[in-house]
């Protein structure tokens, strides 16, 4: 009878273990399966801001840890040598539209009758040398040549090949006049003014590029230049960082990444401030495994392979910074198994 009662007090204490560990097996995977932890780094972009030209900086006007708006000016180029420059290409085009609008209108009626006029002066003077010509011609011919020197009448004949020359050149003169400026003409000054204009685009530019603006609300992060240093496209004058959006990025382990979608809500929680978190959403996970990198810390072997996750957070007191280490706590979907 003993034996039995130890049999079957052993065969009880077996039972209870089993039940105790599928007890425990089941709740600790429901657990998991309510929330998904996972840690990471906030982070946020980042704006690398250089002068677009050359000069000497004028004046730089905000500090460290400002904040500035959209199309704030934040520093001045030295724009005493450009202004002269722009004057300049603003008088040239002024000066080549009225070109092109003269050869537009073509020429004024006063020039066409003016040259109007020269055609019948000399086309009066040419009929007078002819007419004195033919005279002397006709008395050299009655007298057999004795009445009218050789010298007279080749004066007369300069005279009238003078005459007709001049009212030929006037009566091209009257259809140049009348016909108005050549097409080619016309192109070459238009083509000049687009020149002359494009010019004073690129000098108005440089003149608006002389003010640094804020890009987007941001917060300046570094200030690298100074009033008297020289700018340059190639060096960066302020490091300003991107307080919206922010996300935490976070790495999920191959087992969980079935359990993780885009669009999840999430919640982030950090050391500064243990007693709160902040909204948030998965916003992308990355279609590529990498190893876990050694900044962020799990349970699991640094060598698992990981997806990185980012979490977009709601952060409108701008209360966490670059870099602070963060959970994500993600809410699966109920029974999920």
């Amino acid at each position: 009878m003993p034996k039995i009662t130890r049999l079957t007090v052993l065969f009880v204490v077996v039972i209870l273990i089993v039940i105790g560990a599928a007890l425990w097996w089941t709740l600790g995977r429901q657990h998991q399966r309510t929330e998904l932890a996972l840690y990471g780094n906030v982070d946020l972009r980042q704006v690398e801001l250089p002068f677009n030209g050359s000069e000497r900086i004028a004046a730089v006007l905000v500090q460290e840890g400002d904040r500035v708006r959209q199309g704030q000016p934040l520093a001045r180029l030295d724009t005493a040598r450009l202004a002269p420059q722009l004057t300049r290409a603003e008088a040239d085009v002024a000066v080549q539209q009225q070109v092109v609008e003269r050869l537009h209108h073509g020429n004024r009626p006063e020039e066409i009758a003016q040259a109007r006029a020269n055609v019948q002066a000399a086309a009066a003077d040419a009929a007078n040398a002819r007419s004195q010509f033919e005279r002397l011609q006709s008395l050299s011919d009655s007298s057999a040549g004795k009445a009218v020197s050789r010298q007279d009448m080749d004066a007369a004949k300069a005279a009238l090949d003078n005459a007709d020359a001049r009212l030929a050149v006037n009566q091209k003169a009257l259809a140049l006049q009348l016909a108005g400026p050549r097409r080619e003409d016309v192109a070459q000054g238009e083509a000049q003014l687009r020149a002359d204009q494009a010019q004073l685009a690129l000098l108005q530019q440089q003149f608006k590029d002389a003010d640094l603006l804020a890009p987007l609300d941001a917060v300046v992060r570094s200030r690298i230049v100074e009033p008297g240093e020289i700018a340059s496209p190639q060096k960066s004058a302020f490091t300003l960082a991107i307080t919206d959006p922010k996300w935490v990025r976070a790495y999920v382990g191959e087992p969980d990444l079935g359990s993780v979608r885009e669009g999840m809500q999430a919640t982030v929680s950090v050391d500064a401030f243990n007693d709160r978190r902040f909204p948030g959403w998965v916003g992308f996970i990355s279609p590529v495994a990498e190893f876990t990198p050694k900044s962020v810390e799990t349970a699991e072997l640094r060598s698992s392979l990981v997806y990185e996750i980012r979490v977009f957070v709601k952060d409108p007191g701008d209360e966490l910074r670059l870099g602070m280490p963060a959970t994500v706590h993600v809410a699966l979907r109920t029974g999920t198994k």
